[in-house]
């Protein structure tokens, strides 16, 4: 009987795990509507370069301003280093206890609200700097495309991306699915950029 009480038991606590993992994981609309984030930001990169002169690239509208060639590498090198964050560091990290949902949903929210304001200037950490890492604008954007697909995977497959975290760039703890946010976030606000770069009445037209 103590056997069968001590069996029960075990079955009991499992299923109560895997009842607290789910509860924090995401949930399948937000993985849909973040793969759908992941989608646009990638497609608005690409409209935004599509076409360009060598000028055009290069054009920057002051000495200490970067053109669009250079955000287009800042990019392709972000992707490849905020993912591999989130491989790496974020999900090998220690599960963390259960949120509060509300305190989540404001993370998620003040991410997709904050990261592509650009009424708030930034300074790039010097590794995602541009160097010409990638040969040419061209081949930034094609590294960022494919780099882009593999993230897409990487919100697709991954599991338990709610139940770990780390601190982000502003200290606040994200997990392993806000860094994704990160990411697509990240991409608006550059777009963005580039689209000011074009804005500007020096910019070549050819």
């Amino acid at each position: 009987m103590k056997k069968i009480l001590i069996a029960a038991m075990s079955v009991f606590l499992t299923l109560c795990c895997a009842v607290v993992a789910s509860a924090q994981d995401v949930s399948q609309a937000d993985r849909d509507r973040t793969l759908a984030y992941l989608e646009s930001t990638k497609k608005g990169v690409v409209e935004a370069t599509k076409g360009l002169s060598d000028a055009q690239w290069n054009f920057k509208a002051s000495p200490d301003r970067w053109s669009i060639a250079q955000v287009m590498e800042h990019l392709a090198a972000a992707e490849d280093m905020l993912r591999g964050m989130d491989e790496n560091q974020v999900m090998k990290s220690p599960a963390i206890a259960p949120r509060d949902p509300a305190m989540v949903a404001k993370i998620d929210e003040g991410l997709a609200a904050q990261l592509p304001d650009r009424s708030h200037k930034l300074s790039a950490p010097e590794p995602l700097k541009p160097t010409n890492r990638f040969g040419s604008p061209e081949g930034a954007e094609k590294h960022f495309v494919e780099s882009r697909a593999t993230t897409e995977q990487f919100l697709k497959f991954t599991p338990d991306l709610r139940i770990h975290a780390v601190d982000g760039p502003t200290g606040v703890k994200l997990d392993g699915y806000e860094w994704i946010l990160l990411i697509a976030g990240h991409t608006e606000r550059h777009t963005k950029q580039m689209l000011e770069v074009k804005a500007d009445p020096n910019y070549p037209k050819s």
